[in-house]
């Protein structure tokens, strides 16, 4: 089953549209309408579990016994993951999403997040040794401490940053050993024109791995102790809803990260859940389980991972 993920970070309850048409058309009908939980660090703790590994939030949630109970802390334990150890306060909500996804699974995201975030600063130690690993979100420049005490006790974190608050993102990134991150945040960040040179900019002493990810066209990584490259190519799929695929990529790297594998193996291991994700509505619906992504990493057609030239 391998060690526990613990997390922080966005939970959401996503409006999802499906339209018919491309979003750069403008305007066109719905197709259909679900609802479903989300949130870049709920739906990769769920794909944790989904995948058999342990799971724990530890971020912001409402008071326990509250009247109505706190939805989000429902479906987190409904999927799986551990809430006992998440700090509590009463004004702790969902972020708020509506989410139009078109024929192609492209979708955009409009969201509302006036809500807390991060966590209790002061997290205990206890709580945080509990973990190897840590899964945050950009929220978590709010709770700097408990990600350098994470790094401290020898957690392996691993980040999912999206966008960029200034310095505190900048101190945020400063802390992480995993950096997970989209490759269109890479160039706004480092302002680099090339993912090799993008990586260049983000790699530091003491980084674990810097992968970047490039939806249907897989990702691209570097890690500790080796020098070059890697490409992982994306795995051919017919993609539905792209929505969540990101959070699946970060929930199942952490997850193989809790089994004691390398970068390099997690990240393969990830970029196929991520590919099987797309292939179903929702942002978590579509998880896969181990078994579905060992199937995929051996099917004839799974692509390689290849020295970067």
């Amino acid at each position: 089953m391998g060690g526990l993920v613990l997390g922080f970070g966005a939970v959401a309850l996503d409006q999802i549209l499906y339209v018919d048409r491309p979003l750069s058309a403008g305007k066109g009908r719905v197709t259909g309408r679900i609802t479903d939980h989300g949130g870049n660090v709920a739906t990769a703790l769920v794909a944790v579990v989904r995948l058999g590994g342990r799971a724990a939030f530890v971020g912001w949630l409402g008071e326990a016994g509250a009247d109505p109970p706190d939805p989000s802390e429902a479906e987190l334990l409904r999927q799986g993951v551990d809430t006992t150890r998440a700090p509590r306060r009463p004004d702790a909500r969902a972020v708020q999403s509506v989410i139009t996804v078109a024929p192609d699974g492209e979708r955009f995201i409009a969201f509302d997040d006036a809500v807390p975030h991060g966590t209790f600063e002061a997290l205990a130690d206890a709580v945080l040794a509990e973990g190897r690993v840590l899964l945050i979100d950009a929220y978590a420049t709010h709770a700097l401490p408990a990600v350098a005490r994470a790094r401290a006790l020898g957690l392996a974190v691993v980040a999912d940053i999206e966008w960029s608050d200034g310095p505190a993102t900048d101190r945020l990134l400063a802390l992480v050993d995993h950096l997970v991150l989209p490759q269109d945040f890479a160039r706004s960040q480092t302002g680099a024109t090339t993912p090799a040179t993008m990586i260049a900019a983000l790699w530091a002493e003491g980084r674990s791995a810097v992968v970047l990810t490039d939806g249907a066209r897989g990702c691209l990584l570097r890690q500790a102790g080796d020098l070059g490259l890697w490409h992982l190519p994306g795995h051919a799929v017919d993609a539905v809803d792209t929505t969540g695929a990101g959070d699946c990529f970060h929930g199942a790297y952490a997850w193989a990260l809790a089994d004691g594998r390398t970068a390099l193996d997690a990240a393969l291991f990830a970029n196929a859940a991520a590919a099987l994700s797309v292939t179903a509505r929702g942002g978590q619906r579509g998880l896969p389980d181990r078994a579905a992504v060992n199937a995929r990493l051996a099917a004839p057609d799974a692509p390689a991972p290849r020295r970067f030239v």
